[in-house]
């Protein structure tokens, strides 16, 4: 994952040339983001489709971009929206829930940076999803829990994933 070496603005960010993979801005940096494989998207759709079914009422997206304060701009593979959350030309602060499915181009520095400016701004809940090593890491507030097996959100209590399936 390339980044740049100059700090951008959310403006600045805007006015770039559209490009294969997708590009995110975190405190300024921007990272490209190669295209994403197969499995990484097939993991992503089915967490999409579960949490579409489990949670009828809310508001669930695949890729989609928040704007997060003037320096941000993240992209999470799925990501449920707060209830009324504030939006104009984009939805603005974290999601509710970011979900990101681990690739080898992301770093763990990144990811880490990446789940502190979620749950900095309004997120309640990040999870990383590691298909190579079949678990899935929650994070809520200031404490993180690994999931192996089966996976339960606080915030959706009715969920239980079979992270068996979910990697199959």
């Amino acid at each position: 994952m390339g980044t740049t070496t100059s700090l951008l603005t959310f403006e600045e960010f805007e006015r770039l040339p559209d490009e294969p993979g997708k590009l995110e801005l975190l405190d300024g940096e921007l990272f490209h983001v190669p295209p994403a494989k197969l499995k990484h998207m097939q993991i992503a759709e089915l967490l999409f489709q579960i949490l579409k079914q489990t949670t009828l009422a809310a508001d669930v997206h695949i890729e989609m971009g928040y704007k997060i304060g003037r320096n941000a701009w993240l992209q999470p593979d799925v990501s449920i929206a707060h209830p009324n959350q504030a939006s104009g030309e984009y939805l603005e602060g974290a999601p509710l829930l970011a979900i990101e499915v681990i690739s080898d181009s992301n770093s763990a520095q990144f990811m880490d940076r990446k789940v502190k400016k979620y749950m900095a701004n309004g997120g309640v809940e990040v999870w990383l999803v590691y298909p190579r090593t079949q678990c899935v890491w929650v994070f809520r507030g200031s404490h993180a829990q690994e999931f192996r097996g089966s996976l339960q959100s606080e915030i959706i209590p009715m969920l239980k994933i079979d992270l068996d399936q979910l990697f199959a």
